[in-house]
């Protein structure tokens, strides 16, 4: 599975979740569903933008997890 580390970087960056949706211009309601690993996809201008602004990697956000229960 992909865990999603949004709010580990807004953290590190003390930045809202309001702020960063403003400066990204995606609506507070997509970026939620992302934070919260509810998104099946996300285009790579969406994470162009949000790694600009958080100043990070698409790696920093994006994490592979093996999912252990399918073994």
């Amino acid at each position: 599975m992909i865990r999603v580390n949004l709010d580990v970087m807004m953290a590190k960056r003390k930045m809202s979740l309001t702020e960063l949706a403003a400066k990204v211009n995606i609506t507070m309601a997509n970026l939620s569903v992302l934070k919260t690993e509810k998104a099946k996809a996300i285009r790579f201008t969406t994470l162009d933008a949000i790694c600009k602004v958080l100043d990070c990697q698409p790696g920093d956000i994006l994490e592979y997890v093996a999912d252990t229960k399918n073994k």
